[in-house]
């Protein structure tokens, strides 16, 4: 009897060891943005027509389970993509943000604020790299390349519509929502 409910335990802690694993990659449960540490509130797997492009996570202080919840969280935000394709072109990256803007939030699609968050994306983007999208409480956007800070802007308008993009009526990816807003954990 003893050795049954060993094995149950650990059929169990592998379950949940998996359920924390997409297309290869580890998800962490936690992150940490200044002194806050957040919660994994989901994760799910963008895609482009049948490819895998990266694993996006949406780290949290309190579960939120829609877009006006997350915009109502008083506290921070991270948005992780964790690149699973070999070569991400920057312009394809920039063009599909872009496109989130003018599709959830029409008012930000070419504005001031989304052309300097577009201009702090440098660089291509190759299998492996970590994109940190941190948003803070007072609508402080900072975005990190593998750890490196590329550039800050605070504009709550933005931080909205970086939430949009993901969670909003036309995300990039419905699925990717779905799975960021924990329906899938």
């Amino acid at each position: 009897m003893k050795k049954l409910v060993t094995l149950v335990v650990l059929l169990l802690l592998a379950t949940n060891v998996q359920a924390r694993e997409m297309a290869g990659i580890d998800i962490s449960e936690t992150a940490v943005i200044g002194s806050r540490t957040l919660k994994l509130n989901g994760c799910g797997v963008r895609k482009k027509f049948f490819i895998s492009i990266y694993v996006g996570s949406l780290y949290t202080g309190s579960r939120v389970a829609s877009l006006a919840e997350a915009v109502r969280d008083p506290g921070p935000k991270l948005i992780r993509m964790t690149f699973v394709y070999k070569k991400v072109e920057r312009e394809k990256i920039l063009d599909a943000f872009a496109e989130g803007f003018a599709n959830n939030t029409p008012e930000l699609s070419g504005s001031n604020e989304a052309r300097k968050f577009l201009s702090l994306f440098n660089r291509d983007f190759a299998e492996g790299d970590k994109v940190d999208l941190e948003l803070g409480p007072h609508g402080e956007v900072s975005v990190l390349h593998n750890g490196q800070l590329l550039g800050s802007l605070t504009s709550p308008d933005l931080s909205r519509g970086i939430l949009a993009i993901y969670l909003g009526d036309e995300p990039a990816d419905q699925n990717l929502k779905e799975g960021m807003l924990g329906l899938g954990l």
